[in-house]
């Protein structure tokens, strides 16, 4: 599928020596994960919740790991597993190609908690998690303080109800229930530092590219949540970049010269590689 647009991209990310890749919950789509988007894909994705009149916003709520744990650990414990057992879809990859080019590599932002870009081969100190990941617990006991992986722990689910069965998951040195590491809606309990330290290696990466050397390419990102799609903009103000923003539904771009993708990231990505491949 060749387009002037795809081959625009595919000459930005020639000639640039850095890459930035912004990734949104559209980027995760392409490897089967679901699309949250809206009261019914959510009850499309849990149907247990449409007939509780519970969405996404009611769901992803710290509350719930005090008055029903169960029903909040269903919840998180479903996609944990889901994460786990899904693989990144081949973009990952076709990014990963391309920033393996450039003299300063690649650098990833991402409001994903799928932790899928580590496990595409991304190395874990390129990425920052700026809503945490489903693969850190913290705990909930009130002593015991930072993050700790979430791989010692299984969650069984009632796929039915979408309720966790005991035991729950507990902290292995207090015995507290822990809960995600992950930023919820109202939450002032979320443990940061590990998302704080990530941003803080992004900035000094970014203080050694040079101006016009970065590319920018956002992925998925919508106006919903805009923390990932604002930071890309600021940061292609701030380093004369162009901004290559692929949206299947919200590709609007903020300046002329930044470059405006209206497909799913796979197909986009495979279009940019083909033009890539030409030269």
């Amino acid at each position: 599928m060749s387009h002037p647009d795809f081959r625009r991209a595919a000459e930005v990310i020639r000639s640039a020596d850095a890459l930035l890749i912004g990734a949104g919950a559209g980027m995760g789509v392409d490897s089967g994960l679901p699309d949250f988007r809206g009261t019914e894909g959510f009850w499309k994705a849990y149907p247990a919740y449409e007939k509780l009149g519970l969405d996404l916003g009611s769901m992803a709520n710290p509350q719930w790991f005090e008055s029903d744990p169960e029903l909040a650990w269903g919840f998180y414990g479903h996609r944990l597993g889901l994460y786990r057992a899904t693989e990144p879809h081949p973009g990952f990859s076709l990014l990963r190609d391309w920033a393996s080019r450039m003299r300063h590599g690649a650098f990833v932002f991402t409001s994903n908690v799928d932790g899928h870009f580590q496990k595409a081969g991304f190395a874990e100190e390129r990425i920052v998690e700026v809503h945490g990941s489903l693969h850190f617990v913290q705990c909930l006991g009130g002593t015991c303080k930072g993050v700790q992986p979430a791989a010692p722990y299984t969650v069984d689910v009632d796929l039915e109800t979408f309720r966790a069965r005991q035991p729950l998951p507990r902290c292995a040195t207090c015995g507290a229930l822990v809960r995600p590491n992950i930023l919820m809606f109202l939450d002032p309990g979320w443990e940061y530092a590990r998302s704080r330290d990530q941003r803080q290696r992004l900035d000094r990466w970014l203080e050694e590219v040079r101006p016009r050397r970065l590319a920018i390419i956002e992925c998925g990102a919508g106006k919903a949540i805009p923390s990932v799609r604002g930071f890309c903009e600021v940061k292609a103000q701030a380093h004369d970049a162009t901004l290559i923003r692929i949206n299947v539904r919200e590709a609007d771009v903020p300046r002329e010269d930044d470059i405006r993708l209206p497909f799913k990231a796979l197909e986009a990505l495979r279009a940019i590689d083909e033009e890539l491949r030409r030269a």
